[in-house]
């Protein structure tokens, strides 16, 4: 699992890193000042000074942050017009703001058309095993990959003609490779098969160039559509007491997905980062403290109100809503180690 560590930190490194560079290139579209962009956080092992800008590698590798004059409003005024966030039109800090998910997206966005280009090999994955069926009770797990067919039908078909026998097939999991035998049944309850799975064709043949970019740029548009409705329907049972978090996957868990991911292949984990990106576009974009979209949001009241909110309620409101994130980050890392161990 150390490989699965790594592999999270170098990808929450990517990821953050990249939205941070659109509120730095945002920034500097506009004349702001940027103090400094670090890689990693503090304390800073190196540094250096290019015009007015301090570039710095720092000693925490967990992505990195962009340093903006005025962005936290405590700057305004101890300096002149147009070089202060603080100072801008609210137009101008909105793009500031929305350049760091404008960012993920295009990160998200370019990864799914490098998969489409590059193609992935035909598999065949158990999506879900029925209870007491003899597939679970061989051992057969939800995620398992059939090593030794390509295609559902061709496996389908070799269960078919060996109903009533022991047969005995390999699938690939975590890396690993599983021998796994059982019987077909011949009564078969029904919609359940004779095994008791049921099964997903994955994989996808290479695509041209600009196939590949205009297939990755439509499914990028529908992932986040499906995200939104995900998380609209978790905050939904949240409210009226149903919550679900089964399907959320907090640190903990995203080790185990990359390592997973990355003991299928390079393909697989650039899909996995796609995947990630486009999460934190709709994560960063909700109306709601401590996050991009809070912060937009507080621009659209500011723009009602005529005048800009007071400094200490936007501060507030950001520590309740840091707190409240940090509660829930714990509460699913806490499921996590749970189904872990």
């Amino acid at each position: 699992m150390i490989v699965g560590i790594i592999l999270v930190i170098a990808f929450l490194s990517i990821l953050i890193l990249v939205h941070e560079s659109g509120h730095f290139l945002a920034a500097k579209k506009f004349g702001v000042l940027v103090e400094e962009f670090g890689i990693g956080l503090p304390p800073r092992i190196w540094g250096k000074k290019i015009g007015e800008t301090i570039y710095s590698v720092n000693w925490l590798p967990f992505g990195g942050f962009v340093k903006i004059f005025g962005e936290n409003g405590e700057d305004e005024g101890k300096r002149g017009n147009g070089r202060n966030f603080s100072s801008l039109p609210a137009w101008k800090r909105a793009v500031i703001l929305f350049a760091g998910v404008a960012m993920n997206f295009l990160l998200g966005w370019l990864a799914v058309s490098a998969v489409f280009l590059s193609g992935v090999p035909a598999t065949v994955l158990v999506a879900d095993v029925v209870s007491g069926s003899p597939a679970e009770a061989a051992g057969v797990v939800s995620g398992d990959i059939l090593s030794d067919f390509s295609k559902v039908e061709d496996f389908q078909s070799f269960v078919a003609v060996n109903q009533g026998k022991e047969i005995s097939f390999a699938v690939e999991r975590g890396g690993e490779i599983v021998n796994l035998s059982l019987a077909p049944r011949i009564d078969v309850p029904n919609g359940e098969g004779p095994i008791g799975v049921s099964l997903i064709q994955g994989g996808f043949p290479k695509a041209g160039f600009w196939e590949s970019v205009s297939g990755g740029l439509k499914f990028s548009i529908q992932a986040l559509g499906e995200i939104f409705r995900f998380i609209f329907d978790l905050f939904k049972k949240i409210f009226v007491g149903q919550a679900d978090f089964s399907q959320v996957a907090g640190p903990v868990g995203m080790v185990k997905i990359t390592y997973q991911a990355g003991s299928m292949g390079v393909i697989y984990l650039l899909q996995l980062l796609a995947l990630i990106s486009l999460n934190l576009v709709v994560l960063n974009i909700l109306p709601f403290p401590a996050l991009d979209g809070g912060r937009l949001l507080f621009l659209l009241m500011e723009k009602i109100k005529g005048s800009p909110l007071p400094l200490k309620f936007e501060r507030y409101a950001n520590a309740a809503g840091m707190a409240l994130l940090l509660i829930l980050m714990i509460a699913i890392t806490v499921k996590d180690i749970n189904g872990f161990f």
